[in-house]
């Protein structure tokens, strides 16, 4: 099923974030990033290959991640080039800059917002 509109709004917009928080914490393969993405938002936030992967190709475009193909050795082939590939992303030292810059960007817009919203359990309570 997929999210509401309000949360394909957010992940629009944070996917990025997301991206590079996940391989701030070392090398990961698209389909890792994914399962970390859904592992630390506890299957609240959902990553697809088309969202990931045209997402990754632009941070790479801006210098932000670099990335490098390892071939999956093929456990049936005698041959150490058979198998298949994966291509691994990691952050650059300007990837983490921009990771470093939206998370503070992020968290003073939070503070924001969180000024309108009423106190957690006061939604019922008259002003």
């Amino acid at each position: 099923m997929p999210p509401p509109d309000d949360q394909r709004d957010l992940l629009r917009t944070s996917a990025d974030l997301l991206v590079l928080s996940v391989l701030a914490d070392g090398p990961r393969y698209g389909y890792a990033i994914i399962k970390q993405v859904a592992a630390r938002s506890e299957g609240r936030i959902r990553l697809t290959a088309g969202v990931l992967y045209p997402l990754l190709h632009q941070l790479e475009k801006e210098k932000l991640l670099v990335s490098s193909w390892e071939t999956i050795r093929d456990r049936t082939s005698a041959e150490p080039t058979r198998g298949r590939r994966r291509k691994w992303y990691r952050l650059t030292p300007k990837g983490r800059r921009r990771l470093d810059q939206r998370a503070t960007a992020h968290r003073a817009y939070q503070a924001i917002i969180d000024a309108f919203l009423p106190a957690a359990g006061a939604e019922g309570a008259a002003p």
